[in-house]
């Protein structure tokens, strides 16, 4: 980059970034917005030196959100995984994206505040969801672990140079991350000069990770909480563990197929806990995979290609699942009811699930996808790097398909019966029930 557009870039950054000041030397502060926008976009200048890694492609401005990102720094508790205080008060300093409705009357006023995955090697909004943006969600991704950090300071020195969640290096296995994570969300609760989310009345603030980033906020929740002050209303464990421990915010976890792999040591439900497990589902699907490919080219170079043993990614649309149950725990958290029991997945020994003569798991959440297949969707796979992760996708046949279905109508009428269904017990929300059924319509399945 030219070195008087990177000097400006620098300037500007000073001159809008103000500082914060607090009578609270523990409070986290944020600096920001940062500058820099996607080459490209409207009002983007022709050389853009940064912007947000991953910035998401979808038209928020559209749909009247905004994504902005931040500095976020303090004074952070390191804790062993056994819940051990190993030092307090290690500087640090990382940053939180916010996707966020612009005016209050969009705002269902609630935060989710996930725990970027790292498992890639970079930070990942595995749950950032295009349905946020219908619900009216503001979503906070916060980067609380040292891999993603480091590689978003190797990928933009300049806007992201001055991050560092190890204490110098003397934190290296994440010990900080359970405390940053958890000021991230203090700080969108009581925000000094500089307010993340804009103005928002913020009404609860959701806790949300995947797969290994619920394998950490397992381990915050199930050591290190108890020894600090709640932040978080509720929370949602997504493809990945829950906590063992009883304690007074709901808890909501969802597993794809893919997760599930014995019958076995199911935390039952109660009056603080839900576990949902979804057939057919991927712990890493297709619909995920789809929203990021252009994300990866565009800022990693190209997208990854998988040689899995079976074709890959599921198409059963967990996200669906996991949107309502985002909605039951608001619920829950109010004071409201429950979410609903949901049936396990059928196991026909401790270690293989039960399928029907279509290679199709029984049992768990039957989304349309699966009730009334057009193609074999299961939550298994195998072959190198993460193929273990995308389940398959195998399109049944037009012969497979006539013997399903006599004509187009049985079939919309069998999508329509299921999605109707899943409303009703509460496992999905209308408006993906309706987009289901408009694709449905829009297919050829029946059509001779």
């Amino acid at each position: 980059m030219r070195p008087a557009v990177l000097a400006a870039l620098v300037a500007a950054a000073v001159l809008v970034v103000p500082s914060v000041s607090t009578a609270d030397s523990q409070a986290p502060i944020v600096e920001g917005p940062i500058p820099g926008a996607v080459p490209g976009d409207p009002g983007s200048p022709v050389l853009s030196e940064t912007y947000p890694f991953f910035s998401t492609w979808l038209d928020l401005a559209a749909a009247g959100y905004v994504e902005e990102e931040f500095y976020l720094s303090g004074a952070a508790d390191a804790y062993s995984t056994t819940g051990a205080k190993l030092a307090s008060d290690v500087p640090y300093r990382t940053r939180i994206i916010v996707r966020r409705p612009v005016s209050q009357a969009a705002f269902n006023g609630t935060v989710l505040v996930e725990w970027q995955n790292v498992t890639a090697g970079y930070d990942l909004d595995a749950l950032w969801n295009r349905r946020h943006l219908r619900e009216g969600y503001a979503w906070v991704g916060v980067s609380a672990q040292r891999v993603g950090v480091n590689q978003l300071r190797s990928w933009s020195p300049t806007r992201y140079g001055s991050l560092d969640v190890s204490g110098g290096g003397a934190f290296t296995t994440d010990q900080l991350s359970y405390d940053i994570f958890a000021q991230a969300a203090q700080a969108l609760r009581s925000p000094g000069l500089v307010v993340p989310l804009g103005g928002l009345d913020i009404e609860r603030v959701l806790a949300i990770g995947a797969s290994q980033s619920a394998g950490r906020m397992t381990t915050y929740y199930n050591v290190v909480l108890p020894q600090e002050q709640p932040v978080f209303d509720g929370y949602a464990f997504i493809v990945g563990t829950a906590p063992t421990r009883v304690g007074p915010e709901p808890i909501m976890q969802v597993l794809s197929e893919t997760d599930v792999t014995t019958p076995l040591n199911r935390r039952p439900d109660s009056d603080v806990f839900r576990r949902w497990e979804v057939a057919g589902a991927a712990h890493s699907g297709w619909e995920g995979q789809e929203y990021r490919r252009p994300l990866s080219i565009r800022d990693l170079g190209a997208a990854p290609v998988y040689d899995c043993t079976n074709p890959p990614f599921s198409r059963v649309l967990l996200s669906q699942v996991i949107e309502a149950a985002y909605e039951h725990l608001v619920r829950w958290v109010d004071g409201g009811p429950p979410p609903p029991h949901a049936p396990y997945l059928e196991f026909s020994s401790p270690t293989t699930k039960a399928r029907n003569e279509l290679g199709l798991a029984l049992g768990g959440i039957q989304l349309s996808q699966v009730a009334v297949p057009t193609a074999l969707n299961t939550g298994s796979n195998s072959g190198p790097s993460f193929c273990i992760l995308f389940g398959t996708h195998v399109p049944f046949s037009d012969e497979q398909l006539d013997a399903l279905y006599r004509n187009h109508g049985q079939y919309v009428s069998a999508v329509t019966r299921t999605d109707t269904a899943n409303v009703e017990a509460g496992y999905i929300l209308r408006a993906d029930a309706q987009e289901n059924q408009r694709e449905a319509a829009h297919s050829s399945v029946g059509k001779k």
